[in-house]
């Protein structure tokens, strides 16, 4: 599925510039990377904040439409304001045909309701990492990548090492390095307090008191 976004070159920068075109619904931007220079862009607020709210904006080689000239872009960066749902700036990275991109893609789980840890162990699933970063070339980018967690047993973990990738795609070097965890099935912690509680011996009874 393509995605296009459509933008317009900019002239004026600065920080007063950019605060007039953000009071006129727009936002500024910036593409750059490959052979051509940096270009500053602007785009439509509305249409902007709803594609940034799509999990596939985020992990898709995107059609960047600037005055009619299309090329194909990452998005590498967005600014919010602290409170309001604002767009204030925006970054995309030119995709060069043939060369690695690195980008972090989401991880969707599945089978953890079903997996004997869950299912039959008592235990509760936990997921660890959202997105993960990967480097492949641009027509193998995934626009998630599933994690498996159908054999979990409880109390155990499933490390990025362990997630099966697509032909083409490979995770990042210290991801590879550090195998983190991206999700477990532990046992509740009501669970494990109850089972410490019926294990624990009976305090021995206090003496009586002699009779006078």
């Amino acid at each position: 599925m393509e995605i296009e976004v459509i933008a317009a070159k900019r002239d004026l920068q600065g920080t007063g510039a950019s605060r007039r075109l953000r009071h006129a619904g727009k936002v500024p931007g910036i593409v750059y990377g490959g052979e051509a220079g940096p270009v500053q862009i602007e785009l439509d607020h509305n249409a902007l904040y709803h594609a940034l709210r799509k999990e596939a904006f985020h992990a898709s080689v995107l059609t960047l439409n600037v005055d009619g000239a299309k090329e194909s872009v990452l998005l590498r960066d967005s600014q919010w304001h602290p409170y309001k749902q604002q767009v204030l700036h925006i970054d995309f990275q030119r995709v060069v045909k043939g060369q690695m991109i690195h980008v972090k893609v989401p991880l969707h789980f599945v089978n953890a309701e079903t997996c004997p840890g869950v299912k039959t162990g008592g235990g509760k699933p936990h997921h660890i990492m959202a997105e993960i970063e990967i480097q492949c070339l641009p027509r193998n980018l995934p626009a998630f990548l599933e994690v498996d967690m159908g054999k979990m047993e409880v109390d155990t973990s499933m490390h990025a090492n362990e997630i099966t990738l697509p032909k083409g795609v490979e995770l990042i070097a210290h991801i590879v390095a550090e195998n983190p965890t991206v999700a477990s099935v532990n046992t509740p912690k009501v669970a494990v307090a109850v089972e410490e509680t019926e294990a624990a011996p009976a305090a021995p009874a206090e003496p009586e008191e002699p009779k006078e």
